[in-house]
């Protein structure tokens, strides 16, 4: 149990920095002189190179020693937390969200692996659900606890934050029993590069999809050589005899299912927090604290439901729970586009409950599809194809809702901005932001013009939704026809 809580902690602290500084980047901006473009890189290199590493990382573990790349990580992630206490440049923030990122990486797939290395199999399952429970809500916690700071301290005490949690869990930490493989194979180099590269790759071009167009020659690039190099390291995967990721492990279908289920929910999750927090802020007027509080009933369905998993998988099955779980939560996101400018909170609160339900209902499952399919000696790597398709699946999400969204709103303000002064158009077209800082130096014109850019704005956020429902329902019908049979499963509950 202590090496439960202890991993439980960890992960709740690297998820949780994933969303922390959403609710401040207006604040960074005014005190850094941070551009858009930059602001986004202070976000997303932390995802970026988690996401690219979470792999080489987990085959550390393996061959390393669990608890010492746990250990690691949360010192990397600690020391690099505390540099923007001290220098806060934009240049400097993203560095220092980078190099978290690395030790973010080096601390996700030890502590799913160390779990599954302390548990027997007939336990196993309940405290994977516990873990996946908390690593889906960790991102809830992220914005409550910046939110709270915010409302009393400036954004860096976010960062301080980070950096006094990492000590403590890393002292905790530190009395662990360590785990390891039992048999170390060699470090597979070349498809610890090829990984890297292709995931990074990837995700820069997804990244900056939204921002450049996805027709821009830099994002097309990113996008075909991470596909690429994906298809490189299957290849070389396939013929060496101790591969970083074995690929044929995707020839089991609860694998399979349970690493492109992943992937969707969190896809869908990510995209849905980038409307609707975005929705509460500019539209429903909410401070940071407030939209973070808004947010909080997600975390209760999520943990409750992950942990009655193991209970539900022998129940129903795999392949029933995460049809109903994608189907669930892509009943939520059709359900935003009853939202409009003058909706209350309980027509917000009706579809993220719903949503929290769909996540913890095929969660859980899919984490321990993934881990109970796989050798006991993989467990680390296991954990990291868990953590990348979670990882990439953000990532996709918030591009796919971004674009969709900016499009959206751009036809819908186009003749509004057409009618404004030439200097005004571009900041009105950008983004319903940029159009209320205008809507104030207007005068009583502006009361107009913030009606108009919130319209356009819950109507692009209803395509986004619409575009993320759709893709979930193919999900659901995907998975319904291709997941194994609760007879046919092979996870240990």
């Amino acid at each position: 149990m202590w090496m439960l809580t202890v991993s439980c902690m960890a992960v709740a602290l690297v998820v949780s920095a994933m969303a922390a500084l959403n609710t401040a980047l207006g604040d960074i901006a005014r005190d850094t002189g941070a551009t858009q473009a930059q602001l986004t890189w202070i976000v997303d290199g932390y995802t970026l190179t988690l996401a690219c590493l979470l792999l080489p990382a987990g085959a550390l573990g393996d061959r390393y020693g669990r608890r010492r790349m746990l250990v690691l990580g949360l010192l990397l992630f600690g020391a690099a937390s505390t540099m923007p206490i001290l220098v806060d440049s934009p240049e400097w923030l993203i560095a220092t969200r980078g190099a978290a990122g690395v030790g973010a990486a080096l601390v996700m797939p030890a502590t799913l692996a160390l779990i599954t290395a302390e548990f027997d199999p007939h336990t196993r399952s309940r405290a994977v659900g516990i873990w996946a429970g908390v690593a889906g809500s960790g991102a809830v916690a992220g914005l409550l606890t910046s939110g709270l700071l915010l409302e009393l301290w400036s954004w860096h005490s976010i960062f301080f934050a980070l950096a006094l949690v990492s000590v403590v869990v890393t002292v905790l930490a530190c009395t662990l029993r360590p785990s390891s493989a039992p048999t170390a194979d060699p470090f597979d180099v070349p498809g610890a590069v090829l990984i890297a590269a292709a995931v990074a790759l990837f995700v820069f071009g997804v990244i900056e999809g939204p921002a450049r167009g996805w027709s821009h020659p830099l994002v097309l690039i990113g996008l075909v050589a991470g596909l690429a190099a994906a298809g490189a390291f299957a290849v070389v995967e396939s013929r060496r005899s101790h591969p970083l990721l074995d690929v044929r492990l995707f020839r089991g279908r609860a694998f399979a299912v349970g690493s492109v289920s992943l992937l969707l929910q969190f896809l869908a999750t990510f995209g849905l927090f980038f409307l609707i927090v975005q929705y509460l802020q500019l539209v429903l007027d909410y401070s940071p604290l407030q939209s973070a509080v808004a947010l909080a009933p997600i975390a209760a369905p999520v943990l409750v439901l992950s942990v009655l998993s193991p209970w539900l998988l022998r129940l129903v099955g795999l392949r029933v729970l995460t049809a109903a779980g994608l189907t669930v939560l892509s009943a939520s996101l059709f359900l935003l586009t009853r939202l409009g400018i003058d909706s209350d909170y309980i027509d917000v609160a009706v579809p993220l409950v719903i949503a929290a339900i769909g996540i913890g209902l095929c969660t859980a499952p899919a984490t321990s599809a993934i881990v109970s399919n796989t050798p006991e000696d993989k467990q680390g790597v296991a954990s990291a194809v868990n953590d990348a398709a979670r990882e990439i699946g953000a990532a996709i999400g918030v591009a796919l809702a971004g674009s969709v969204l900016a499009v959206g709103y751009s036809r819908s303000i186009e003749p509004t901005a057409a009618m404004a002064p030439p200097e005004a158009q571009q900041a009105i077209g950008d983004s319903l932001a940029s159009s209320l800082a205008v809507a104030e130096m207007t005068g009583p014109q502006g009361a107009r013009l913030e009606t108009l850019a919130r319209e356009a704005f819950v109507s692009g956020m209803h395509e986004a939704s619409i575009a993320l429902g759709v893709v979930l329902n193919f999900a659901a019908a995907l998975t319904a026809a291709w997941a194994p049979s609760r007879k046919a499963q092979r996870i240990l509950v």
